[in-house]
Protein backbone atom coordinates (compact mmCIF):
# COMPACT_ATOMS: atom_id res chain seq x y z
CA UNK A 1 0.00 0.00 0.00
CA UNK A 2 1.44 3.40 -0.71
CA UNK A 3 1.92 5.82 1.41
CA UNK A 4 -0.09 8.68 -0.07
CA UNK A 5 -2.67 5.99 0.34
CA UNK A 6 -2.51 5.40 3.67
CA UNK A 7 -2.17 9.59 4.47
CA UNK A 8 -4.80 9.84 2.90
CA UNK A 9 -6.81 7.58 5.14
CA UNK A 10 -5.42 9.02 8.00
CA UNK A 11 -5.82 12.90 7.19
CA UNK A 12 -9.67 12.78 8.20
CA UNK A 13 -9.33 12.14 11.28
CA UNK A 14 -7.21 15.41 11.73
CA UNK A 15 -8.88 17.60 9.21
CA UNK A 16 -12.99 17.43 8.87
CA UNK A 17 -13.28 19.37 6.57
CA UNK A 18 -11.49 16.78 4.04
CA UNK A 19 -15.02 14.66 4.44
CA UNK A 20 -17.58 14.67 1.67
CA UNK A 21 -20.78 13.59 1.13
CA UNK A 22 -21.73 10.74 -0.64
CA UNK A 23 -23.40 10.31 -3.79
CA UNK A 24 -25.78 8.39 -2.19
CA UNK A 25 -28.19 8.24 0.81
CA UNK A 26 -27.19 4.29 1.33
CA UNK A 27 -25.78 3.94 5.17
CA UNK A 28 -22.65 2.81 4.85
CA UNK A 29 -20.06 2.19 7.59
CA UNK A 30 -16.62 3.86 7.36
CA UNK A 31 -14.28 1.52 9.10
CA UNK A 32 -10.98 3.63 8.71
CA UNK A 33 -12.55 6.65 9.78
CA UNK A 34 -13.80 5.21 13.05
CA UNK A 35 -10.56 3.31 14.11
CA UNK A 36 -9.91 5.97 16.47
CA UNK A 37 -13.32 5.93 18.17
CA UNK A 38 -13.21 1.72 18.01
CA UNK A 39 -9.83 2.08 19.80
CA UNK A 40 -10.89 4.53 22.59
CA UNK A 41 -13.35 1.98 23.58
CA UNK A 42 -11.24 -1.08 23.36
CA UNK A 43 -8.37 0.76 24.99
CA UNK A 44 -11.19 0.25 28.48
CA UNK A 45 -9.73 -3.14 28.39
CA UNK A 46 -5.85 -2.02 29.81
CA UNK A 47 -7.39 -1.54 33.09
CA UNK A 48 -6.26 -5.35 33.26
CA UNK A 49 -2.54 -3.97 33.34
CA UNK A 50 -3.07 -0.74 35.00
CA UNK A 51 -5.32 -1.53 37.70
CA UNK A 52 -7.38 0.88 40.05
CA UNK A 53 -7.28 3.39 42.38
CA UNK A 54 -9.36 5.29 44.38
CA UNK A 55 -8.02 8.17 43.20
CA UNK A 56 -8.55 7.72 39.70
CA UNK A 57 -12.13 6.15 40.04
CA UNK A 58 -12.93 9.51 41.76
CA UNK A 59 -11.46 11.69 38.87
CA UNK A 60 -13.02 9.27 36.23
CA UNK A 61 -16.38 10.12 38.11
CA UNK A 62 -15.75 13.48 38.31
CA UNK A 63 -14.95 14.17 34.44
CA UNK A 64 -17.72 12.50 33.28
CA UNK A 65 -20.26 14.31 35.58
CA UNK A 66 -18.50 17.55 34.57
CA UNK A 67 -18.51 16.77 30.59
CA UNK A 68 -22.17 15.48 30.50
CA UNK A 69 -22.84 19.41 31.87
CA UNK A 70 -20.58 20.29 28.79
CA UNK A 71 -22.44 18.24 26.49
CA UNK A 72 -25.83 19.04 27.93
CA UNK A 73 -25.64 22.48 28.96
CA UNK A 74 -23.79 23.91 25.99
CA UNK A 75 -24.08 21.38 23.01
CA UNK A 76 -27.04 20.93 23.37
CA UNK A 77 -28.58 23.43 25.18
CA UNK A 78 -26.75 26.03 24.05
CA UNK A 79 -25.11 25.77 20.89
CA UNK A 80 -28.28 23.72 19.50
CA UNK A 81 -31.34 25.51 20.77
CA UNK A 82 -29.54 28.82 21.96
CA UNK A 83 -31.86 28.37 25.45
CA UNK A 84 -29.57 31.49 26.88
CA UNK A 85 -27.25 33.70 25.88
CA UNK A 86 -23.40 33.78 26.97
CA UNK A 87 -20.68 36.00 26.53
CA UNK A 88 -17.70 34.88 23.36
CA UNK A 89 -15.34 34.02 26.13
CA UNK A 90 -17.32 31.72 28.15
CA UNK A 91 -19.07 30.49 24.45
CA UNK A 92 -15.03 29.01 23.40
CA UNK A 93 -14.17 27.80 26.98
CA UNK A 94 -17.39 25.65 27.10
CA UNK A 95 -16.49 24.27 23.21
CA UNK A 96 -13.20 23.18 24.82
CA UNK A 97 -14.51 21.24 27.28
CA UNK A 98 -17.42 19.99 25.46
CA UNK A 99 -15.06 18.44 23.03
CA UNK A 100 -12.66 16.54 25.42
CA UNK A 101 -16.03 14.15 25.73
CA UNK A 102 -14.89 12.84 22.10
CA UNK A 103 -18.09 13.98 21.07
CA UNK A 104 -16.75 15.54 17.35
CA UNK A 105 -16.83 19.68 17.39
CA UNK A 106 -19.74 21.82 18.84
CA UNK A 107 -21.04 23.03 14.76
CA UNK A 108 -20.96 19.11 13.89
CA UNK A 109 -23.37 18.21 16.90
CA UNK A 110 -25.44 21.15 16.38
CA UNK A 111 -26.28 20.58 12.72
CA UNK A 112 -27.26 17.30 13.68
CA UNK A 113 -29.42 17.99 16.48
CA UNK A 114 -31.46 20.66 14.86
CA UNK A 115 -31.53 17.90 11.73
CA UNK A 116 -33.11 15.25 14.56
CA UNK A 117 -35.40 17.93 15.42
CA UNK A 118 -36.71 18.79 12.16
CA UNK A 119 -37.40 15.35 10.96
CA UNK A 120 -37.64 13.18 14.51
CA UNK A 121 -38.64 9.87 13.89
CA UNK A 122 -38.49 10.35 10.11
CA UNK A 123 -36.50 8.51 7.71
CA UNK A 124 -34.53 11.79 7.68
CA UNK A 125 -33.48 11.63 11.50
CA UNK A 126 -30.20 9.31 11.46
CA UNK A 127 -30.40 8.36 15.03
CA UNK A 128 -33.99 7.21 15.22
CA UNK A 129 -34.72 4.34 16.96
CA UNK A 130 -37.88 4.03 15.27
CA UNK A 131 -36.31 3.87 11.69
CA UNK A 132 -33.11 2.09 12.46
CA UNK A 133 -33.05 0.20 16.01
CA UNK A 134 -31.57 0.61 18.86
CA UNK A 135 -27.88 -0.18 17.84
CA UNK A 136 -28.08 1.89 15.01
CA UNK A 137 -29.48 4.68 17.16
CA UNK A 138 -27.05 4.75 20.12
CA UNK A 139 -23.53 4.25 18.39
CA UNK A 140 -24.27 2.65 14.46
CA UNK A 141 -25.07 5.79 13.01
CA UNK A 142 -21.63 8.21 13.98
CA UNK A 143 -20.01 5.47 12.00
CA UNK A 144 -21.70 6.11 8.96
CA UNK A 145 -19.59 8.21 5.85
CA UNK A 146 -22.82 10.48 5.22
CA UNK A 147 -22.92 11.72 8.91
CA UNK A 148 -18.88 12.71 9.08
CA UNK A 149 -18.95 15.79 7.32
CA UNK A 150 -20.45 18.87 8.88
CA UNK A 151 -23.60 20.58 7.70
CA UNK A 152 -22.58 24.61 7.56
CA UNK A 153 -26.06 25.52 6.10
CA UNK A 154 -28.14 24.39 9.96
CA UNK A 155 -25.77 26.37 12.18
CA UNK A 156 -24.89 29.68 10.75
CA UNK A 157 -25.43 31.52 13.86
CA UNK A 158 -22.19 29.42 14.95
CA UNK A 159 -20.40 29.45 11.77
CA UNK A 160 -19.57 33.18 12.17
CA UNK A 161 -17.24 32.82 14.89
CA UNK A 162 -14.10 31.32 13.25
CA UNK A 163 -12.73 29.93 16.44
CA UNK A 164 -15.49 27.62 16.91
CA UNK A 165 -15.14 26.54 13.30
CA UNK A 166 -11.67 25.49 13.84
CA UNK A 167 -12.34 23.46 16.89
CA UNK A 168 -14.52 22.23 14.89
CA UNK A 169 -12.31 21.37 11.91
CA UNK A 170 -9.93 19.79 14.22
CA UNK A 171 -11.84 17.29 16.71
CA UNK A 172 -9.86 15.51 17.58
CA UNK A 173 -6.75 18.08 18.44
CA UNK A 174 -8.40 18.95 21.76
CA UNK A 175 -9.21 15.21 22.86
CA UNK A 176 -5.62 14.01 22.02
CA UNK A 177 -4.07 17.11 24.25
CA UNK A 178 -6.51 16.25 27.33
CA UNK A 179 -5.54 12.15 27.08
CA UNK A 180 -1.99 13.91 26.85
CA UNK A 181 -2.54 15.79 29.84
CA UNK A 182 -4.20 12.62 32.18
CA UNK A 183 -1.07 11.06 31.11
CA UNK A 184 1.54 13.45 32.89
CA UNK A 185 -1.22 14.32 35.56
CA UNK A 186 -0.89 10.90 36.43
CA UNK A 187 2.66 10.47 36.55
CA UNK A 188 3.03 13.71 38.43
CA UNK A 189 0.82 12.24 41.50
CA UNK A 190 2.95 8.96 41.37
CA UNK A 191 5.87 11.12 41.82
CA UNK A 192 4.52 13.20 44.72
CA UNK A 193 2.06 11.23 46.40
CA UNK A 194 3.23 7.37 45.20
CA UNK A 195 1.08 5.91 48.78
CA UNK A 196 -1.88 6.82 46.44
CA UNK A 197 -1.64 3.56 44.15
CA UNK A 198 -2.00 6.20 40.69
CA UNK A 199 0.45 5.97 37.40
CA UNK A 200 0.23 8.39 33.77
CA UNK A 201 -1.35 5.01 32.16
CA UNK A 202 -3.76 4.17 35.16
CA UNK A 203 -4.91 7.84 34.88
CA UNK A 204 -4.77 7.67 31.27
CA UNK A 205 -7.19 4.32 30.92
CA UNK A 206 -9.58 5.74 33.64
CA UNK A 207 -9.62 9.43 33.27
CA UNK A 208 -10.37 9.19 29.72
CA UNK A 209 -10.59 6.27 27.83
CA UNK A 210 -13.37 4.38 30.48
CA UNK A 211 -14.76 7.86 31.70
CA UNK A 212 -15.10 8.93 27.86
CA UNK A 213 -16.37 5.28 27.07
CA UNK A 214 -19.46 5.36 29.23
CA UNK A 215 -20.34 9.31 28.90
CA UNK A 216 -20.32 8.71 25.14
CA UNK A 217 -23.15 5.80 25.86
CA UNK A 218 -24.68 8.06 28.96
CA UNK A 219 -25.72 10.84 26.83
CA UNK A 220 -26.34 7.90 23.43
CA UNK A 221 -29.24 6.71 25.78
CA UNK A 222 -31.38 9.60 24.76
CA UNK A 223 -30.92 9.61 21.16
CA UNK A 224 -31.92 5.49 21.71
CA UNK A 225 -33.70 4.62 25.12
CA UNK A 226 -35.84 8.22 25.33
CA UNK A 227 -37.49 7.16 21.86
CA UNK A 228 -38.38 3.99 23.13
CA UNK A 229 -39.11 4.08 26.97
CA UNK A 230 -41.07 6.49 29.14
CA UNK A 231 -44.29 8.43 29.30
CA UNK A 232 -45.56 11.07 26.69
CA UNK A 233 -47.20 13.70 28.17
CA UNK A 234 -47.54 16.07 24.73
CA UNK A 235 -48.44 14.55 21.56
CA UNK A 236 -44.80 15.62 19.83
CA UNK A 237 -45.68 13.57 16.84
CA UNK A 238 -42.24 11.36 17.16
CA UNK A 239 -41.54 8.53 19.74
CA UNK A 240 -40.37 10.89 22.08
CA UNK A 241 -40.80 10.48 26.09
CA UNK A 242 -40.09 11.13 29.59
CA UNK A 243 -37.40 8.76 31.79
CA UNK A 244 -36.69 9.47 35.04
CA UNK A 245 -33.53 7.27 35.17
CA UNK A 246 -32.33 8.69 32.06
CA UNK A 247 -32.81 12.07 33.26
CA UNK A 248 -30.75 11.50 36.53
CA UNK A 249 -27.97 9.27 34.60
CA UNK A 250 -27.74 12.89 31.75
CA UNK A 251 -28.36 15.64 34.34
CA UNK A 252 -31.75 16.24 33.10
CA UNK A 253 -31.61 15.02 29.11
CA UNK A 254 -34.09 11.93 30.20
CA UNK A 255 -37.47 14.72 29.78
CA UNK A 256 -36.82 14.23 26.24
CA UNK A 257 -40.84 14.43 25.92
CA UNK A 258 -40.96 17.41 27.32
CA UNK A 259 -37.92 18.69 24.95
CA UNK A 260 -39.39 18.21 22.04
CA UNK A 261 -43.19 19.71 22.80
CA UNK A 262 -40.74 23.34 23.51
CA UNK A 263 -36.72 23.12 22.36
CA UNK A 264 -36.48 26.66 23.37
CA UNK A 265 -36.59 26.12 27.01
CA UNK A 266 -33.26 26.03 29.11
CA UNK A 267 -35.15 23.85 31.29
CA UNK A 268 -36.37 20.30 30.60
CA UNK A 269 -37.97 19.07 33.84
CA UNK A 270 -40.88 21.27 33.38
CA UNK A 271 -42.07 21.13 36.68
CA UNK A 272 -40.07 21.05 40.22
CA UNK A 273 -40.32 17.45 40.57
CA UNK A 274 -38.46 16.82 37.40
CA UNK A 275 -34.99 16.82 38.41
CA UNK A 276 -32.77 18.68 36.00
CA UNK A 277 -29.50 18.93 37.09
CA UNK A 278 -28.02 20.74 34.03
CA UNK A 279 -30.99 23.70 33.98
CA UNK A 280 -29.74 23.84 38.13
CA UNK A 281 -26.04 24.40 37.45
CA UNK A 282 -26.93 26.56 34.83
CA UNK A 283 -28.81 28.34 36.85
CA UNK A 284 -25.98 28.56 39.46
CA UNK A 285 -23.85 30.28 36.19
CA UNK A 286 -26.39 32.80 35.82
CA UNK A 287 -26.19 34.27 39.16
CA UNK A 288 -22.08 34.41 38.74
CA UNK A 289 -23.27 36.63 35.51
CA UNK A 290 -21.64 33.82 32.89
CA UNK A 291 -24.37 33.54 31.46
CA UNK A 292 -27.60 35.36 30.98
CA UNK A 293 -31.28 35.63 29.36
CA UNK A 294 -32.33 32.18 30.78
CA UNK A 295 -35.66 31.36 28.85
CA UNK A 296 -38.58 29.90 30.54
CA UNK A 297 -41.36 27.41 29.82
CA UNK A 298 -44.02 29.49 28.05
CA UNK A 299 -47.72 29.18 30.04
CA UNK A 300 -49.09 27.68 26.88
CA UNK A 301 -47.02 24.67 27.23
CA UNK A 302 -48.21 24.10 31.06
CA UNK A 303 -51.96 24.78 29.83
CA UNK A 304 -51.60 21.48 27.12
CA UNK A 305 -49.69 19.83 29.44
CA UNK A 306 -52.93 19.60 31.12
CA UNK A 307 -55.21 19.30 28.05
CA UNK A 308 -53.05 16.73 26.52
CA UNK A 309 -56.10 15.70 23.62
CA UNK A 310 -55.95 19.17 22.54
CA UNK A 311 -51.88 20.09 22.08
CA UNK A 312 -51.29 17.79 18.84
CA UNK A 313 -52.86 20.82 17.33
CA UNK A 314 -50.79 23.49 18.41
CA UNK A 315 -47.93 24.04 15.66
CA UNK A 316 -44.26 22.98 16.94
CA UNK A 317 -42.02 26.32 16.34
CA UNK A 318 -38.49 26.85 16.58
CA UNK A 319 -37.77 30.12 17.83
CA UNK A 320 -34.56 28.96 19.11
CA UNK A 321 -33.00 29.02 15.08
CA UNK A 322 -34.31 32.13 13.60
CA UNK A 323 -31.93 31.46 10.63
CA UNK A 324 -34.02 28.16 10.15
CA UNK A 325 -37.37 26.86 8.68
CA UNK A 326 -36.94 23.89 11.43
CA UNK A 327 -40.86 23.52 12.23
CA UNK A 328 -42.24 19.74 11.87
Amino acid sequence: MSLVKILKWIFPWFDTSSSIHPNNSERKVDWIRILPFLGMQLACVGVIWVGVSPVVVLVALGLFWLRVFAITGFYHRYFSHKTFKTSRAAQFVFALLGMTAVQRGPLWWAAHHRNHHRYSDQPQDVHSPTQFGFWWSQIGWITDRKNFPTQMNLVPDLARYPELVFLNRFDTLVPILFAVFLFFFGQFLQGVRPEWGTSGAQMLIWGFFISTTLLFHATGTINSLSHRFGRQRFKTGDDSRNNVWLALLTFGEGWHNNHHQYPATVRQGFYWWEIDVTFYLLKFLSWLGIIWDLKPVPKWVYKEAQCPAQNSETPKVFPHIPALELGK
